[in-house]
């Protein structure tokens, strides 16, 4: 079992000895931080907490609620949401943070404390570091009786107001999106898209839509993460009804993954490069994304004249990139798509509207939409470092191996090969070393990170 501190939260499995889990005093403990941490920004006294459809939900929402009253914060708890949801309500009704309760893609032993700040985005590096701190070496006092805060209850989990904020926007055509009459089906693993997503194409004026896993039971009917291989009854049924095209959200809906008319994936990769080719196509600008992700985004902003600038990998460095460059879109290659116009955060909503209005407009299947887009394949494995062996002796000797090639050290190691690239970066939390390539071919890709494999082994094998 695991608890994982780090930037992007405090995520860990349900049950078992605290300290090693994610166990009740666990919860409290970092929430006391996070508090502490929030009254020393001077923020306010208010903050949101949702939170998606996982068993554990109700449990870990009442202790995070009551730690939060105990510290003298008035908590509006939305209940059953979405992390993009809980983003916008926290910036929307002005409060001093807010907190989700999510393991994202995780199974549904886990779950964690996704923290934001006043304006709804994660904790940039140093705050989540201070909140680490906190949990370690903080005073944490809570409040006298006399100044206990309290819980409102708001239903609905703000995704109503998050879907008007989503029909607002300019780029999404909510008549020519009717028009198309297109049927659709919808895989949410049993969690809070099976909420958000109907609602939402219901809004967008989508009648005939088929439900697959949209029960928010916290019961994911499958591995949760929205991959090819988990998506197999998505694409079965998208086949089988005919269907215009199949949705597959992660339980805090931040993720999206299409599957074609005839059953084959559209790609996670592409779902970011189809949105933003829509979004530059109407308000051209600059781009980011991950540097893990496909190079075709970077292909079709510099086709139309704008920058591409890549980031670490991670939500939050995503998001101040964009901020720094001013980019138009961006987002991960994961299937999150960050849209400035509604808010900073990955939001997969956003995304199936933005999409669907870029399909109805188009005229084409999905399948050959797909096909007009810069074609690559990413190769993605990772190779086990032995105990006791310096991860960044290697990333550094890899570095001086490559010298002539361009090499970006912002987050681990990437380096271009003409049209292909190499990303090495260590695992936060096991003893691994992830190796991403990239090239139009897969197996290019595959011989381009079997090759990088290979030196590591060899340096390994010197030392």
């Amino acid at each position: 079992m695991s608890l994982i501190k780090s930037i992007s939260g405090i995520r860990g499995t349900i049950g078992g000895p605290k300290g090693d889990n994610l166990t009740p005093p666990d919860i409290v403990k970092f929430t006391s931080a996070y508090g502490n941490f929030i009254k020393k920004q001077n923020w306010g006294n208010t903050i949101v907490v949702g939170r998606d459809a996982r068993i554990s939900g109700p449990m870990v929402a009442g202790l995070v609620n009551s730690t939060l009253i105990a510290l003298g914060f008035d908590v509006i708890d939305l209940g059953l949401s979405t992390t993009p949801s809980v983003e916008l309500a926290v910036s929307e009704m002005q409060a001093a943070g807010g907190i989700i309760l999510t393991a994202s893609h995780n199974p549904k032993q886990w779950n964690a404390l996704k923290l934001l700040n006043n304006k709804g985005e994660f904790l940039n590096t140093e705050e989540a570091q201070a909140v680490l701190d906190l949990s370690v070496k903080g005073k944490i006092i809570y409040e006298e009786v006399q100044n206990l805060g309290n819980i409102f209850h708001q239903h609905g989990g703000y995704i109503d107001k998050h879907i008007q904020k989503i029909l607002d926007l300019k780029l999404v055509d909510v008549e020519a999106i009717r028009n198309k009459k297109f049927k659709v089906v919808i895989d949410a693993v049993n969690s809070t898209g099976g909420i958000a997503v109907p609602m939402l194409l219901r809004a967008l004026g989508v009648e005939d839509i088929i439900e697959i896993n949209c029960d928010p039971t916290g019961n994911f009917a499958h591995n949760p993460e929205p991959l090819p291989e988990n998506l197999t009854e998505l694409a079965q049924t998208v086949k089988k009804e005919k269907a215009d095209l199949g949705i597959s959200v992660d339980p805090d809906v931040d993720r999206l993954a299409l599957v074609c008319e005839n059953g084959t994936m559209f790609g996670e990769e592409y779902t970011l490069v189809a949105v933003a080719q829509y979004v530059l196509q109407h308000t051209p600008g600059n781009t980011v994304s991950n540097m893990s992700s496909t190079r075709a985004l970077r292909d079709i902003t510099e086709k139309i004249g704008k920058i591409y600038t890549p980031s670490a990998v991670g939500e939050v460095n995503v998001v101040e990139k964009m901020k720094a460059t001013n980019a138009v879109i961006g987002g991960e290659g994961n299937g999150g798509i960050i849209y400035p116009e509604i808010h900073y955060g990955r939001d997969a909503l956003v995304g199936i509207a933005l999409f669907l209005t870029l399909l109805a407009k188009s005229g084409k299947q999905i399948s050959t939409l797909r096909s007009t887009y810069p074609s690559y394949v990413i190769s993605k494995n990772k190779i086990n470092i032995e105990p006791g062996f310096d991860t960044e002796y290697i990333l550094e000797k890899i570095q001086e191996k490559y010298k002539r090639n361009p090499i970006n050290t912002e987050d681990g190691v990437k380096i271009e090969f003409d049209e292909e690239w190499v990303h090495l970066r260590k695992s936060n939390t096991e003893p691994i070393v992830r190796i991403y390539a990239e090239s139009k071919s897969q197996t290019t890709a595959d011989n381009l990170a079997k090759k990088i494999i290979m030196d590591i082994g060899e340096l390994m094998k010197k030392n």
